[in-house]
């Protein structure tokens, strides 16, 4: 059960049959990173692969897509450090052990763990802020990186307006000083999952029961809850920060970039003034194609199989040579590749 532990103080990781099921033939680890201990499933033999959750989610939302994926690669879908049965480290007052920097590093030793220098990465909501951090710190790791459903954190929040705090309430609310997010979560955790689930753009047929319940068993672990508000008071410190030091040095990210984001959705309907999601990231990185995709914000879960096609081509296709390009400056699209819907 999520939120145990073992005498060493090591978590217990969760085995639903369900999850056994969804996970066929995965194998589970639980590894040594350093600070803490990272748990997930690996399938496949081909190129690596991770896919990184996001909020308030575990690794189980990638239970589809994952399992397509490992037919081509090898597949390591891990919790990220404070969420689910991964470990939940001592949290510092500048908020440091959970910024997607320390994040960030966790999959770099995970991955050196398991044998890969050099690895391919796929993250949502949260997830995609630990792969583009994965990009910028550490780009000879990275060899292409898919950022499902988000823009950079501190173009997020350069841009946030009343839609933004009303429609994505963790950002602000998960933000404020212990112990009052910690304790509105907890005191009914299956509230913000049911609120997450039905409010942001994805059918809530996409979610079964199991799956559901994994989520809100998550939310019921006092040390997860303070680990994931901590992640938001990094994002909104730390994280902010280091984006715009980037900014500020004109650092971008060298590898290949994907951007799926949700059609109709916030991304969509928001930033259309800024040419859309694919414009702000293309101020980010020289090499940027991508597309809108059905399903809400959670539509890799509500739309495993388109997906998995578009993460599938990405991931294994030859792509055009990199162009150069600064901050600030717009790179043409590549021919062949998809434009935002909207």
């Amino acid at each position: 059960m999520v939120g145990q532990a073992r005498a060493d103080g090591s978590p217990v990781p969760a085995r639903s049959s369900y999850a056994w099921r969804m996970f066929a033939g995965f194998d589970e680890f639980l590894t040594d990173v350093g600070e803490t201990r990272v748990f997930g499933r690996r399938k496949g033999a081909g190129p690596a692969l991770v896919l990184l959750h996001g909020f308030p989610e575990t690794h189980l939302m990638w239970r589809d897509v994952a399992a397509e994926l490992a037919r081509d690669f090898t597949v390591v879908c891990p919790d990220l450090r404070g969420y689910g049965a991964s470990g939940k480290p001592d949290s510092s007052p500048d908020h440091a052990t959970y910024a997607k920097r320390a994040l960030a590093l966790d999959v770099v030793r995970l991955m050196e763990s398991h044998g890969f220098e050099r690895f391919a990465v796929a993250g949502h909501d949260r997830g995609g802020r630990v792969a583009y951090r994965l990009a910028l710190d550490h780009p000879e790791r990275i060899e292409r990186v898919a950022l499902l459903d988000v823009i950079p954190t501190a173009e997020a929040f350069d841009r946030a307006d009343a839609r933004f705090a009303l429609a994505f309430w963790p950002w602000s609310l998960l933000a404020q000083p212990s112990p009052l997010p910690e304790r509105l979560v907890s005191a009914d955790p299956a509230a913000v999952i049911e609120s997450a689930l039905a409010e942001w753009g994805s059918d809530a047929k996409s979610f079964p029961p199991s799956v559901r319940e994994a989520y809100i068993d998550a939310l019921r672990d006092p040390a997860s809850v303070h680990a994931i508000c901590e992640e938001y008071r990094a994002a909104a410190t730390l994280d902010r920060d280091m984006d715009r030091a980037d900014r500020e040095a004109n650092r971008q990210i060298r590898a290949p970039v994907l951007v799926l984001w949700s059609a109709g959705g916030a991304l969509d309907a928001w930033y259309g003034a800024d040419g859309g999601p694919l414009e702000i990231w293309r101020s980010w990185a020289a090499n940027v194609h991508g597309r809108a995709i059905a399903g809400g914000h959670f539509f890799p879960e509500q739309n495993p199989i388109e997906t998995s096609r578009e993460l599938r081509s990405f991931f294994r296709s030859p792509l055009p040579p990199l162009t150069s390009s600064s901050p600030g400056q717009k790179t043409p699209r590549q021919p062949g590749r998809s434009a935002p819907s909207r």
